[in-house]
């Protein structure tokens, strides 16, 4: 999670569809816009490793700043 450390990039989630596989994506590619690959992946496997729908939503926000 060093990379994220950096700075976060804006990522747009509010008003998208609230399907964690989609929000995910979304996070995912803001990440890789930003350069950020390997936090892309790292946070992409911890989200499908949550137990929870809110414990997935707290990983994304994480890794980007959520608008």
């Amino acid at each position: 999670m060093e990379e994220t450390k950096k700075k976060k990039p804006k990522c747009k989630l509010v008003g998208q569809d609230g399907n964690i596989f989609n929000l995910g994506g979304i996070a995912s590619q803001a990440l890789k816009k930003a350069g950020q690959h390997k936090a892309a992946k790292e946070m992409v496997n911890k989200m499908f490793g949550a137990g929870s729908y809110s414990e997935a939503l707290n990983i994304i926000s994480e890794y980007v700043d959520v608008s």
